[in-house]
C-alpha cells in the first residue's frame, strides 16, 4: 500500500490507484496517515473534518466514514481503539513521512558526502506531485502539515543547491535556481546560491542584478535590507574573492 499526501490524496493498493472520490473521506485518511501507527482522537477528527464546526452526531459521522475508508484499503489497515482511530501502516508506506526521511538523510550528508546526499535529495523530490495535500480539506491539521511540508520542501532545495555546488555543477543549479529565485523572490538563501552559481559560470553582471532584484524586493515588501550574508555574498563578487570557487575537496 502507499498513501499519497504530496499531491492530492490517493492511496494504491496491490499496484491499482485507488479513486477516492468522497472529500470527508479524503480528509479521514489524510489526518490519519500524517501519524501512521498512532490513535487519532474522535475529537481531533471532528475537528479536523468538520474544521471545528458543531455536529450532532460525530461519532457516527465518523464510523460510516471508517467503514468507507476500509472497503477502499481493502485489508485491515484501519483499526479502532478506544476513543479514536489508528492507522496501521509504516511510516514508509506514506509519501510524506518517507520524504522527510530522505530529506534528513540528504541534509546530513551535504557537508561529508555531497554527491550521495544528491542521491538522497532529488529521490525526495520526485516524491512531488503538486502542492501537498491539495484537496484534503481546510482542517487545521492537514493545512499546518501542508505548510511543513512545503517548507521542508524548499530547504531541501536549498541542500540539494548547497551540494551542487560543492561538487561543482554550476550550471544545473543555476537552472534550478532561477525558477526557484523568481517564485520565492525573498527567501535569501536561494538569491546567495543564485549569485555564486552565475559568478562561477562567468556571469559576474547577472550575479550582481540578483543582488539588487533581492534588494528591491525586500525593501518594497517588507521594508528591510538584504541580510549580512547577502551583503558579504556581493562584495566577495565585486572583489572577485578567490574563495568563491573553492569546491569539495573531493570533487572531480
Amino acid at each position: 500500500m502507499l498513501i499519497s499526501l504530496l499531491g492530492t490524496v490517493s492511496v494504491t493498493v496491490d499496484g491499482r490507484l485507488c479513486d477516492i472520490r468522497a472529500s470527508k473521506v479524503r480528509a479521514m485518511l489524510a489526518t490519519l496517515a500524517l501519524d501512521p501507527g498512532r490513535p487519532v482522537s474522535y475529537g481531533d477528527l471532528a475537528a479536523e473534518l468538520w474544521s471545528g464546526r458543531a455536529l450532532g452526531n460525530a461519532r457516527n459521522a465518523l464510523q460510516a466514514h471508517a467503514a468507507r475508508l476500509r472497503k477502499l484499503l481493502d485489508e485491515p489497515a484501519l483499526r479502532a481503539v478506544p476513543n479514536g482511530y489508528v492507522l496501521d501502516v509504516s511510516p514508509g508506506d506514506v509519501d510524506a513521512t518517507h520524504f522527510l526521511d530522505l530529506a534528513a538523510r540528504g541534509s546530513t550528508l551535504v557537508a561529508t558526502d555531497p554527491r550521495a546526499a544528491i542521491d538522497l535529495l532529488e529521490a525526495g523530490l520526485l516524491l512531488w506531485r503538486g502542492p501537498a495535500l491539495l484537496d484534503a480539506g481546510d482542517g487545521l491539521r492537514c493545512r499546518a502539515a501542508a505548510a511543513l511540508f512545503e517548507e521542508r520542501r524548499l530547504t531541501l532545495w536549498e541542500d540539494l543547491t548547497t551540494a551542487r555546488l560543492a561538487i561543482g555543477d554550476d550550471a544545473a543549479a543555476v537552472a534550478d535556481l532561477g525558477s526557484l529565485v523568481t517564485a520565492n523572490p525573498l527567501r535569501e538563501a536561494f538569491c546567495d546560491q543564485l549569485m555564486l552559481a552565475l559568478y562561477r559560470c562567468g556571469r559576474q553582471g547577472e550575479a550582481l542584478a540578483v543582488f539588487h532584484r533581492t534588494r528591491a524586493h525586500l525593501d518594497d515588501e517588507l521594508g528591510l535590507q538584504p541580510s549580512a550574508r547577502l551583503r558579504r555574498r556581493y562584495a566577495d563578487i565585486l572583489a572577485q574573492d578567490p574563495a568563491l570557487t573553492h569546491r569539495f575537496a573531493g570533487a572531480r
